[in-house]
């Protein structure tokens, strides 16, 4: 059996979209913040924006799990495992089919509580640490089975990763995951569509534009290049980075003349890393493993969530005991139980202890163990790593494009934001979304909020609509 899996094909690779909810990729040399003195866009002012940047949110630092050179799926089973049947963990991290989903998250929730309900006695005292999916899904289970539960969240709002904004917006938008995948094994979309959730099939077949903005068709030499490299490092002795396999495999000598378009062999490679590698995880290929990687299985029953994601867990939170703005900084415990010290100085006292914290938090070792949690936990938790992936949406006050393309990509550089959605056929509003990764978001994640929205607006001009008067009659 291969070592690894791999989703071969020329789509933008949005599975990270699916959970942008957990530490940042190992450091890499980044170029300095851009300069304060902004150059303006032909692109047109929005009015309204909204950006997040999880690697610097002190309750997520990052924004998913990925498969570090190294990491193993054991790691994530590791990380999983119950300690001393007082101290369980849950969260896309320790999700070994789906990581870094919702679905994954989800189910790691349910998992988590079935093994506290193995262990403990009726009406016991459980507290869950984290109110993202994975930690109201645990809680939901668990006071429906007669436990008294406290969940304990850091936020002054339930949903961790999952962030719906209203205000300001003519429909909710997602700050977190965005999509439903594999709406085919699941009934994630059916249970939102119950809700009142609206969702719509997104096909993820992109227009491609050179910086120039010429629509080309895509090359499949990049995709290529790469499953040659993920080929090649399957037979190896150990693992290796994915731009490790790429160089040593020979896949990555690609020619770099350009065509009639001005784009080359090489651009394709660069397109294929940028717009599906760095987006899948949130890390640099020097940083991925060769040997793992998420499959999101079929591109073809994704559906996009208009709605509100954040209804799933408004509906199961519904009665719950929580505490919100309440930071967790130590856990103990002991033969007796487990004690929890918050940032307030106050402590808690529970039976047992689900934690759903991401693992970028875990990473930071922002929570202190007592004792020490065990060898196989902190080596699954350094071993892991955190993507970074951040979002921005623009509402404009008409369109400015004139394509009816629902997904977006940029070939030919090194683009910031190489991927956008348009929501204007899937809503009828002058609405994008674009998403920024890796290095790229890390580096961005200095920008104040002005230079921010200046490399966003820039990365659109490819698609500025071409005026008549352009337009010669020869």
């Amino acid at each position: 059996m291969k070592r690894r899996t791999f989703l071969l094909g020329t789509a933008s690779g949005f599975s990270v979209l699916a959970l942008a909810a957990c530490v940042s990729p190992a450091p890499v040399p980044t170029a300095s913040p851009a300069p304060t003195t902004l150059t303006p866009s032909l692109v047109p002012q929005p009015l309204a924006v909204s950006r997040t940047n999880w690697s610097t949110d002190p309750f997520s630092r990052g924004s998913f799990s990925y498969a570090a050179v190294g990491a193993t799926p054991e790691h994530r089973v590791a990380l999983g495992q119950a300690v001393d049947a007082r101290v369980f963990f849950a969260g896309e991290a320790t999700a070994v089919d789906a990581p870094g989903t919702v679905q994954g998250a989800r189910a790691s929730g349910l998992l988590a509580a079935g093994r506290v309900q193995d262990v403990a006695a009726p009406g016991e005292r459980i507290t869950i640490v984290g109110a993202g999916i994975a930690g109201i899904t645990a809680a939901r289970q668990l006071v429906n089975a007669g436990y008294d539960v406290v969940v304990v969240e850091a936020r002054d709002r339930i949903g961790g990763r999952i962030d719906t904004v209203s205000s300001d917006w003519p429909f909710p938008i997602e700050r977190g995951p965005s999509f439903v995948h594999r709406t085919s094994d699941n009934f994630l979309d059916d249970e939102l569509t119950t809700l009142g959730v609206s969702l719509l099939p997104f096909v993820r077949t992109p227009e491609v534009r050179t910086r120039a903005g010429a629509v080309v068709e895509v090359s499949t030499l990049g995709a290529e290049a790469v499953a040659g490299a993920l080929d090649w490092a399957a037979d190896q002795q150990q693992d290796v980075s994915v731009e490790r396999a790429l160089i040593d495999s020979g896949e990555a000598k690609l020619s770099s003349t350009p065509n009639a378009d001005g784009l080359s062999d090489s651009d394709w490679l660069e397109y294929e890393i940028a717009t599906k590698l760095k987006v899948e995880t949130g890390a640099t290929p020097s940083q991925q493993s060769a040997w793992y990687t998420t499959d999101m299985g079929s591109a073809d029953d994704d559906q996009i969530v208009i709605g509100g994601y954040s209804t799933l867990l408004k509906s199961d939170a519904d009665g719950l005991e929580l505490l919100l703005s309440s930071v967790v900084n130590r856990v103990a415990h002991d033969d007796g139980g487990v004690s929890l010290r918050l940032g307030t100085g106050e402590s808690l006292s529970a039976d047992r202890v689900i934690l759903t914290v991401p693992l970028g938090v875990l990473q930071t070792a922002a929570i202190e163990f007592s004792p020490a949690l065990p060898f196989a936990h902190r080596g699954a938790i350094a071993a892991l790593g955190m993507g970074v992936l951040d979002k921005v949406w623009l509402r404009f006050d008409e369109p400015f494009w004139d394509t009816e393309a629902r997904l977006w990509t940029i070939v030919g550089e090194d683009a910031d934001f190489p991927v956008w959605v348009n929501m204007m056929p899937l809503t009828g509003e002058p609405i994008l979304m674009g998403v920024v990764a890796a290095e790229n978001a890390t580096r961005l994640s200095e920008l104040d909020d002005d230079e921010f929205l200046s490399a966003a607006l820039t990365a659109l001009e490819p698609f500025l609509a071409v005026p008549d008067a352009a337009v010669s009659d020869e």
